[in-house]
Parts: C-alpha cells; sequence; structure tokens
C-alpha cells in the first residue's frame, strides 16, 4: 500500500533533516493523495512536522521558490508592494519535462552546460520524481540589484526570462543529441512524443542549396516558462511522487546522463547530495541573469511583429470566441497590466470591437486587476491609438515578452495551429458559423 510506504521512508531522520533543511523562509504545501493539497499557507518548522504529516496521510510536499520573512503572513488579497514587502528571495527551480525520460536527461544535461558556461558553481540538481529533472541556482548566487530594482523583486519575471533564454540556448543541441539517440529515425521520434511530423521537422537549406530536414525539439522541450508565477511550488527532494511512487532525490550534477529509476525507489534512496546549496559565491549569477534580460530585449526589437494581413472583421466578434490568453488577461492581473492594454487594445480592434465598447471592456478589465491601473494611463493609451491610420494585430503568440512573460499563455488545441490571437478568433467564429448552418434533425414522431 502507497501510505504504508511514505510512512515507512517519511520516518527517516536523515530524510526529515534533508527536506527541513530545504523548507526553511518557504511556504510549505502537503499533498494528502487524492484528498488532494492541504492548508495554504503552511510551512514545516520541526522534523517532527514530516512524520506528524505522514501520519495523517501526507503522501507529498511541496515548497515555494520564493523564501519568506513570514510565510504564514501570505494571503491571495496582498498586492505587489505587499508581497515584495515579506519576500526576501527567490531561488531559480527550472523545471525540465520532456515527456520521455532519456529526452529530459539530454535537456538536463544541456541546460546544465550552460550554467557551468557562466561560472556557476551552485549548481544542484534532483530527478521529478517521474520524468524530469529540477535543476537550481540558489538565491544567493544572484546580485542584490538588477538595472536599480531589487532582484528579489524580480519574481517571477527574472527565472521566466532565465528559463527563456536558456530553453533558446538548447534547443538545437538536444534536437541534435536526440536524433543521434533514435538513429536519426524521424519517426521514433514522432511516435514516442506523440507529435505530428509537421510540428518537429523543419527543413533547412545546406551548403549545397538542399533542403534537409532537422528535428526541431521545442514542441517538446518543455523547461517551465509558463507556469512561474507568485507562489509557484516544486516538489521538495526526498518527496514521493503520487504517479511513479518514485522519491524526488536530488543527484550529482554532473552524472544526470547516468540516471536510473531505480535510484529513485525508496528502498534504493541514499541520502548523499543537496538540493540548492546556499554556499553560493556572491553574484556568481551576474552575468546569466543579465544577459537573460538583454537577449529578451534584442529578441523583441529583433523580432518586431512582421506585418500580417488580416481580413477587416465588421462585426465585433464575441468573448467566448477569444483564445485563452485573452480570456485570462481580462479576469484580471497581477504583474504585465500595461504591456496587456497594448495587447487588448489591439486584439479587440482587430477582431471588430469599436473605441466605445474597447474603452468599456478597458474600464471593466482595469476592476479586475489586484492593482488597478490609473485611469489617466488607459486613456492615454486609448487616446494614443485613434491616432493610428491602420488596424495593428497583437503581438504573435511566439513573442515571449508578452504572453509567456505575463503568465497568461495556456494554449489549447486551436493554440497550436495559429501564430497570432487573431487568427484563434477568426478559427473559432468559422466553426460557430458552421454549425449554426447546419440543418436541424426533424423529431420523430
Amino acid at each position: 500500500m502507497f501510505i504504508s510506504k511514505t510512512l515507512k521512508f517519511y520516518k527517516r531522520k536523515d530524510v526529515q533533516e534533508a527536506m527541513l533543511k530545504v523548507a526553511e523562509d518557504k511556504e510549505v504545501a502537503v499533498i494528502y493523495g487524492e484528498r488532494g493539497f492541504g492548508k495554504r499557507p503552511d510551512v514545516l518548522q520541526y522534523e517532527g512536522d514530516i512524520l506528524e504529516n505522514a501520519k495523517k496521510g501526507a503522501t507529498s510536499f511541496h515548497c515555494s521558490e520564493e523564501s519568506w520573512n513570514n510565510p504564514l503572513q501570505i494571503t491571495r488579497d496582498l498586492k505587489t508592494e505587499e508581497f515584495n514587502n515579506l519576500r526576501n528571495g527567490w531561488d531559480l527551480v527550472l523545471d525540465i519535462d520532456c515527456k520521455l525520460l532519456d529526452y529530459s536527461k539530454m535537456a538536463a544535461y544541456y541546460t546544465i552546460e550552460v550554467l557551468k558556461h557562466y561560472n556557476i558553481k551552485s549548481i544542484t540538481c534532483k530527478f521529478s520524481g517521474n520524468k524530469g529533472f529540477h535543476i537550481a541556482v540558489p538565491f544567493e548566487a544572484f546580485p542584490k540589484k538588477i538595472g536599480g530594482q531589487e532582484t528579489k523583486n524580480l519574481f517571477p519575471e527574472a527565472p521566466r526570462r532565465i528559463a527563456g533564454y536558456i530553453k533558446h540556448l538548447i534547443k538545437n543541441k538536444v534536437s541534435k543529441a536526440i536524433l543521434k539517440l533514435e538513429k536519426n529515425d524521424f519517426e521514433r521520434v514522432v511516435k514516442k512524443t506523440g507529435k505530428k511530423p509537421s510540428e518537429i521537422i523543419r527543413k533547412e537549406t545546406n551548403e549545397f542549396g538542399d533542403q534537409v530536414e532537422k528535428l526541431d525539439a521545442e514542441p517538446f522541450l518543455d523547461i517551465d516558462t509558463i507556469l512561474i508565477s507568485s507562489r509557484h511550488l516544486f516538489r521538495m527532494p526526498y518527496s514521493f511522487h503520487e504517479k511513479s511512487q518514485l522519491v524526488s532525490v536530488p543527484l550529482n550534477p554532473n552524472k544526470v546522463l547516468s540516471f536510473k529509476k531505480e535510484d529513485a525507489k525508496p528502498e534504493n534512496v541514499v541520502v548523499k547530495e543537496v538540493f540548492l546549496d546556499r554556499n553560493a559565491e556572491a553574484n556568481e549569477a551576474s552575468k546569466l541573469i543579465i544577459q537573460a534580460f538583454d537577449f529578451e530585449i534584442k529578441e523583441i526589437e529583433e523580432k518586431k511583429e512582421k506585418k500580417v494581413e488580416y481580413e477587416d472583421i465588421t462585426d465585433a466578434l464575441p468573448e467566448q470566441l477569444f483564445p485563452p490568453c485573452i480570456k485570462r488577461i481580462l479576469k484580471g492581473l497581477e504583474d504585465g497590466r500595461k504591456r496587456s492594454i497594448f495587447i487588448l487594445i489591439n486584439f479587440l480592434s482587430s477582431v471588430g470591437w469599436n473605441k466605445d465598447e474597447i474603452e468599456d471592456k478597458l474600464k471593466e478589465w482595469n476592476k479586475n486587476n489586484r492593482e488597478p491601473l490609473r485611469g489617466a494611463y488607459i486613456q492615454g493609451q486609448l487616446k494614443s491609438s485613434k491616432y493610428k491610420k491602420e488596424k495593428i494585430p497583437p503581438p504573435n503568440c511566439e513573442n515571449i515578452g508578452y504572453y509567456q512573460s505575463v503568465g497568461v499563455c495556456y494554449p489549447d488545441e486551436i493554440c497550436k495551429r495559429v501564430k497570432n490571437p487573431i487568427q484563434y478568433t477568426k478559427i473559432k467564429a468559422k466553426e460557430l458559423l458552421k454549425q449554426s448552418k447546419k440543418p436541424k434533425k426533424r423529431k420523430s414522431n
């Protein structure tokens, strides 16, 4: 029985000591099997707390990437400034998950190589418990300020940018390594990932002018940039994973390629490696975080949205047809509100909304924000948009400076087929029109 297995494991003193060390100043959340999460916020103060929770049916323990002056003071109603005052730092925890363990190993390996390239020595790593890895750099390795801002307040923006930058650096190397593992058999990759060939195979022109096929691992190279948000949790080291019933065991970062799942069976787990080593050299991660911020700025400048021709939409399309990202923005935000105004004005005007409708919607949206923007700022943005001679579409989906950075990109099946939110809404509108034209079946007497 799983519960008897977890109870036996969490009784171990060495396990309790290792878990408690990571829990210091962290918000902790406990999962009780099928009952789900317990109360939030919670903390672990004593080794005995782990055992007591296990006796109550705890299966896994999760903690925040952020560190807090007092985690128990956290509430959902806190404003950004209040969160910043309560937060004393954050750790970079990169969640590598390519759905297949062998692929995840390669992604983890190259991620670690990037961190080494930036002379970061405080790298730690652990098996996620199922098919991936968590790679961490402690807050102590980062500079106290970036561009005049306190680094502790750059959450979740900074880790998101670092994760996006690293993903950009490793995607080609991971693609080549995976194809080599599969002996250049694209079909094997397609079958294992469940992706369509068109999604993961790209064609490039070689030096002889011939078109050659290349693997593009990016669609299944999952380095969490979207879900990193305030109070984001990760599975604690030496915590169980409910599905696999394996332990999230720390391992030597230099030996990630040789990791075997057998090492994560509770009876085989040896408490040896540390996860989140606080003995970091000051500023050893300075170059990485600065490069990550510079990368996003350059990417936005270099990849200015290509002018896309969209057919004029004369009738205002309803909200039910909007893509997930726009719907999430309209529910209200904590971060990225100014970028979202730019998105909303251009999106709504492109799907047929007039200026009065857009203004009313922006006022309604602003009330939903945790910390509303000044009305004068919104009016200024609306006024400047009136002078544009032609409709400008919102940023494309791939532009990480917007939807992903704001934390609203949760793609569904249609999202995979489009490059811009407008295209999503047009597809939904066409589907709705087709359904309305279908002849209704006559009821039999």
